[in-house]
C-alpha cells in the first residue's frame, strides 16, 4: 500500500512579553494577572484560538524549551496547491496571527479581548511533503511601537513536517456491505469488503468463533457497565424492559460489520455491545446510558477486542452527538480514553484521533474546532499494542468523515503510516470508521 503525501502544520511555543508602564493606566489589562490569547487563522481552514502565556520582560525564552502545541493544520497535497495558487493580494500564503489581551469570549455581544497586534508569518510550502521545515522561531515586535525595544514582543514556532497517511474511501453506507478502496492521486484500488450482518444472541446453534466470542463478551461488557452505573439508572433499565423501545434495543444489539480482505479472511470486526435505547420519556441516548460498539483484530488464533466506541445525545437543545474510544489493552486493565468529544449530529463533522493535540487544565485536549476535535490520552506507556506505544509514536493517528442524520454517509478514513505495520492495523481503522 503507497500512502498519500500529507503535511502538519504546527503552531507552539507561544509566549508574550509586555512592557511594564512607569505608571500603569488602571483602564489597561495587565498580562500576568488577566490570561491573554490569540486566533489563528490559514485561509481555507477554520479559525483557531489558544491561550498566549505571559512571559516576563527580563526573562529570555529557553532554546531547549520543549514543543508546546497551541494549533495544528492538517494539509493534503490538495489543499497545498490551492494555498501555493497566487492572488491579487498575497504571493505567498501566510499564517495570520491575532493577539488579544483579556478574557476570551464576549459579553452582550461584544468582544472581551482587546486587540493587540497582528502577526503574519509567509509560508513556503513547497517539497514540506518530503522534508520538515522551519518557518519561524523566535520573538516578533506585535502592536503600537514608540520607542525602541517598547512594543510587546510575541514569541512563536512555526513548522511544517512530512506527515503521510494511507486513505480509505466506503464505496457505500457500512450497512450496505460495500467495498473499500484505498485512494492515492486518482487511483482507487479496493483493499477490503466489508459484511454488514443480523445476530441473534439468543442462537444456541452459531458456529462461528465470532459470534460466539461476541455473545460472551457482550455480557461481560455490559455486566460491567452495571457495576458501574448508579442504582437508579439500574431501576430505569428494569422498568422499561419490556417496553417496544427496549425489543427494538436488544434487535440492534445483535448488528454486526466484518472488513474482510481480498482473499475473504475476516481482518477485522465490529460489534454493537450495548443498544442505543433511549431513556425512558425521552427520544436521547444518554450520557449515563450510551450505546457502544466493540472493535475486535485477530491474534492467536482468535479474536481480541481492541477498543470500544460509545455515543450518545448531548443534553439540552443543542444537537451534540458525544462520543468516547477507548483503547482496550485486555479484558482485565482497565481502558484507556483516547478520544472523547462532540460533533453536529445534523451537519456532521470528523472523528479524529490525534495524540498531539495541546491539554488544556482538566487534563483533556480541547477541541480545535467543533467539528475536528483533537484528543488525547490520559495517561501513557506500552499497551500491549504496536498500534499504541505512547511513549515512541505521536501526533495524528486518524481520521473519519460522518455525514448529518438523513444524509447518505460514506466514510473517507485517513491514518497515519506510523500506526500501520500491517494490514490487520489498517483494517482495525477501518471497522471503528464503519461503527
Amino acid at each position: 500500500m503507497d500512502p498519500c503525501p500529507f503535511v502538519r502544520l504546527t503552531v507552539g511555543n507561544l509566549a508574550l512579553k509586555i512592557p511594564v508602564a512607569s505608571k500603569p493606566a488602571r483602564s489597561v489589562v495587565h498580562p500576568s494577572l488577566s490570561p491573554c490569547f490569540c486566533k489563528i487563522k490559514l485561509k481555507n481552514f477554520p479559525l483557531q484560538t489558544a491561550v498566549v502565556p505571559y512571559f516576563p520582560p527580563e526573562n529570555q525564552f529557553p532554546d531547549n524549551q520543549q514543543q508546546t502545541l497551541a494549533a495544528t493544520f492538517h494539509l493534503s497535497k490538495a489543499d497545498i496547491d490551492k494555498l501555493a495558487q497566487k492572488s491579487i493580494f498575497s504571493a505567498k500564503p501566510c499564517l495570520k496571527i491575532a493577539v488579544y489581551t483579556g478574557r476570551r469570549g464576549s459579553t452582550c455581544g461584544v468582544n472581551s479581548g482587546c486587540l493587540l497586534g497582528k502577526v503574519s508569518v509567509p509560508l513556503d510550502l513547497a517539497g514540506t511533503e518530503s522534508k520538515a521545515c522551519v518557518f519561524h522561531n523566535g520573538w516578533i515586535s506585535v502592536g503600537k511601537e514608540t520607542k525602541k525595544d517598547s512594543s510587546a514582543r510575541f514569541h512563536l514556532n512555526v513548522k511544517a513536517e512530512p506527515d503521510p497517511r494511507f486513505v480509505f474511501q466506503f464505496d457505500g453506507e457500512p450497512e450496505c456491505s460495500p467495498q473499500v478502496f484505498q485512494i492515492r492521486g486518482n487511483i482507487r484500488q479496493p483493499v477490503f469488503t466489508c459484511k454488514f450482518s443480523f445476530r441473534n444472541t439468543g442462537d444456541r446453534n452459531q458456529g462461528s468463533s465470532v459470534c460466539s466470542l461476541l455473545v460472551k463478551l457482550t455480557f461481560q461488557l455490559q455486566s460491567d457497565r452495571s457495576l458501574r452505573s448508579e442504582p437508579s439508572s439500574s431501576r430505569r433499565w428494569l422498568s422499561s424492559f419490556g417496553s417496544e423501545r427496549e425489543r427494538l434495543g436488544k434487535e440492534r444489539k445483535g448488528w454486526s460489520i466484518t472488513v474482510h480482505d481480498l482473499s475473504g479472511s475476516p481482518v477485522a470486526a465490529a460489534s454493537m455491545v450495548t443498544p442505543f435505547v433511549a431513556s425512558p420519556g425521552s427520544g436521547r441516548v444518554s450520557r449515563s446510558n450510551p450505546g457502544s460498539w466493540l472493535i475486535l483484530r485477530p491474534g492467536g488464533g482468535t479474536w481480541k477486542p481492541w477498543g470500544r466506541l460509545e455515543a450518545w445525545r448531548e443534553r439540552g437543545s443543542s444537537d451534540g452527538l458525544g462520543y468516547r474510544f477507548e483503547l482496550i489493552p485486555d479484558m482485565s486493565a482497565a481502558a484507556i480514553v483516547l478520544a472523547e468529544s462532540t460533533l453536529s449530529s445534523s451537519k456532521g463533522g470528523k472523528f479524529v484521533i490525534d495524540l498531539g493535540g495541546r491539554s488544556g487544565s482538566n487534563g483533556r485536549v480541547t477541541p480545535r474546532s467543533a467539528t475536528s476535535p483533537a484528543c488525547s490520552p490520559r495517561s501513557s506507556g506500552d499497551f500491549r499494542y504496536g498500534l499504541w506505544p505512547f511513549a515512541v509514536h505521536q501526533g495524528f493517528v486518524m481520521s473519519a468523515g460522518v455525514e448529518g442524520e438523513g444524509k447518505c454517509s460514506k466514510p473517507r478514513v485517513e491514518v497515519s503510516v506510523q500506526h500501520v505495520n500491517c494490514t490487520e492495523d489498517a483494517a482495525a481503522y477501518v471497522a471503528l470508521a464503519a461503527a
